[in-house]
């Protein structure tokens, strides 16, 4: 697989955190401070991994500290309360969606709420440095920080490496009256690499080798082992966008006259080249003029820390499966300055701020145990704000199954965990013969290579390699729209309470029944070139599904669809989605694949494997939800739901 999500994640600012109080998950700052008198406490602000034992005692006074200070708004609870019923089908306000200036009138914070927060920063010592309307961002030295936010930071050992961190949970004083969500910063993991203004080329080129199928099934490896009793397929060589929409039910629907927006870190400096190409190769409508747009920071920074030409991919693949799903879509590119959690959230906040689409595409992400609560409560904010404008945000759910073979630990991803967005998983897709769609397992590869003698498979079926991201949060409270559908025994498998299960719904994303993609890249003579390869991960899942939105809200009449589980949920069970299950021919499936071994040419010759497909870690797609396919994937039929009767 070309492009791994793993290795395009977010680096969050911090690690393992506690469980979330309801009121955080709403969007409620601050609890008053038992002990602390005169204080609110800012919930979630002390990380789980700053603990006695790791304590290396004080930080020094005159040490840095660089932190964003979030308002809290007018009405918290309000918005979170008014995101929930404009997006609720049942709801007597739904689809009243508010303007971007509205929503800011009536939940965003007052000049008074800002003046008296940047007032009390500045009186504890800390320099206001910048801001927006969501939040000020400081510097200072650490005696001023601890001033300021009532806490001491001391070093904390975590792993290999010793970071800052404050020794009890922040705090502001009560005089603010609840004006301050979180604070961010104080913590310092990870440190962050030299800036670097220019972005490097593209990556090495990338190729894979036939033999293939051009629609499942079609090319049968007869020279090579069974697997499972019979005779298997090559790997297809990459579906395009006709196949996609057939498989998902696009009718004659385009997403005319409605608008995406991906969101990535960088930006690929070949986009409109690629983009057009790839359209004129495979029979995508041409892009028109001003039909793709790029908002891009002043400057790029940690370019070498977060791999940016391996963000080109990513753009490129979000862009394209896009636009062959829903051609006729109008697409903005909003590229963060970094892999970081602030610049990702500057991004989604100007989309928010602006109101530049009203599907936003996300293929990045994190493990749950980096997503710290004061992160997770900014995020929160930004998704509730979008969702009272009528913005739905789509995030894939990950490329390491229940993330044990990744990290040690089962947990879901982030920022996919958010009960305000909808998460994406993933499928292996068969479509045969003039583009019907066949079936679909959830997306579990397990790898096993081809013997010496060519007469067996080693190891069969071979260790688990890559599969959708799912399962139940740890710390995200089970959501409303969830409780019909979820099982008992994913909702209630971490508390009594019932956490959020990931994902929601799911399409196209094994790399071995995978996409078709172009790009420029550069090859072994230094030159760069526009060249196609077969990609897959949640991060194709993604932009497949915004674009299936974007088709849905055509059918809408074009009036947005916003946050989107509400209605997605209010049609499980019925005809509009495919059920997906790991045997959909009642067997174990599987494909052959022969990969050249140096990723370009034969030169070095070539390697043959069988991939299992169905075989996601401990998470199973099965009949009903479940935490690989969510409620599945959309079938003729769903376009047309959302049709006004």
């Amino acid at each position: 697989m070309r492009s791994n999500r793993a290795n395009l994640r977010a680096v969050s600012l911090a690690a393992t955190l506690p469980m979330v109080a309801g009121a955080l998950a709403l969007g409620i700052p601050a609890a008053h401070a038992a002990g602390n008198p005169g204080r609110d406490t800012l919930a979630g602000t002390k990380p789980a991994w700053a603990t006695a034992k790791a304590d290396k005692g004080a930080a020094s006074d005159s040490a840095q500290v660089h932190a964003r200070v979030y308002f809290a708004g007018r009405d918290a609870s309000g918005l979170a309360a008014y995101a929930k019923a404009v997006s609720d089908p049942g709801s007597p306000q739904y689809g009243k969606y508010l303007s971007a200036k509205q929503a800011q009138a009536r939940y965003g914070a007052t000049k008074a709420q800002v003046a008296a927060v940047r007032s009390w920063l500045k009186s504890a010592g800390l320099k206001v440095t910048g801001g927006t309307r969501h939040y000020v961002t400081v510097t200072g030295d650490v005696a001023a920080a601890e001033k300021a936010f009532g806490t001491q930071l001391h070093n904390y050992a975590k792993g290999s490496k010793t970071y800052r961190a404050p020794a009890k949970a922040a705090s502001v004083p009560d005089a603010l009256n609840g004006a301050v969500l979180t604070v961010t910063g104080l913590d310092n993991a990870p440190h962050k690499a030299n800036h670097k203004d220019q972005l490097p080329p593209p990556d090495a080129v990338f190729k894979n080798s036939g033999p293939f199928s051009s629609y499942y099934g079609s090319n049968v490896a007869s020279t090579l082992p069974d697997a499972y009793g019979s005779k298997i397929p090559y790997a297809v060589k990459g579906y395009t966008g006709k196949q996609l929409r057939a498989a998902y039910g696009a009718g004659t629907y385009t997403g005319k006259g409605v608008r995406i927006a991906i969101t990535d870190a960088y930006a690929s400096p070949t986009i409109a080249f690629d983009a057009q190409t790839y359209a004129g190769k495979h029979g995508d409508a041409a892009w028109k003029t001003g039909q793709l747009h790029q908002v891009l920071p002043k400057k790029y920074t940690n370019t070498e820390e977060c791999g940016a030409a391996g963000w080109y991919g990513e753009e490129t693949l979000d862009v394209e499966a896009v636009h062959a799903v829903a051609p006729n879509a109008d697409v903005t590119y909003v590229g963060g300055a970094s892999c970081y959690d602030d610049d990702l959230l500057d991004s989604l906040s100007k989309i928010v701020d602006h109101h530049l689409a009203d599907i936003v595409s996300n293929s990045w992400g994190d493990i749950e145990a980096n997503q710290t609560p004061d992160l997770a409560a900014a995020y929160d904010q930004v998704f509730q704000f979008g969702a009272v404008e009528g913005i739905g945000f789509y995030f894939s759910s990950g490329d390491n199954g229940d993330e044990v073979a990744n990290t040690g630990v089962k947990q879901v991803d982030t920022p996919a965990n958010s009960a305000w967005v909808t998460a994406v998983g993933g499928t292996s897709l068969a479509v045969g013969k003039g583009d019907r769609y066949l079936w679909e397992t959830g997306w579990g590869t397990e790898k096993a290579p081809l013997s010496a003698d060519g007469k067996s498979w080693t190891g069969f079926p071979g260790a688990f390699t890559s599969g959708a991201g799912g399962g139940t949060s740890k710390t995200v409270a089970e959501p409303f729209y969830q409780k019909k559908a979820v099982p008992d025994a994913l909702a209630k498998a971490n508390s009594a309470t019932g956490n959020r299960v990931v994902p929601d719904i799911a399409a196209i994303a094994d790399p071995n029944t995978g996409f078709k993609v172009g790009q420029t890249q550069t090859f072994p003579d230094g030159s760069q070139q526009y060249s196609e390869y077969r990609i897959g991960g949640t991060s194709l899942a993604a932009p497949v599904i915004a674009a299936v939105q974007a088709l849905a809200q055509e059918a809408h009449g074009g009036t947005a669809l916003g946050f989107a589980n509400p209605a997605i949920y209010a049609k499980y069970g019925s005809k509009v989605y495919h059920d997906v299950t790991d045997h959909p021919a009642g067997k174990d499936l599987a494909v052959a694949r022969v990969d050249f071994a140096n990723g370009y040419d034969a030169t070095d010759g070539l390697l043959t494997s069988v991939r299992s497909l169905g075989k996601d870690s401990s998470l199973s797609a099965v009949k009903g939800y479940d935490d690989v396919t969510g409620v599945g994937t959309p079938a003729n039929g769903y376009v047309e739901s959302y049709k006004r009767h």
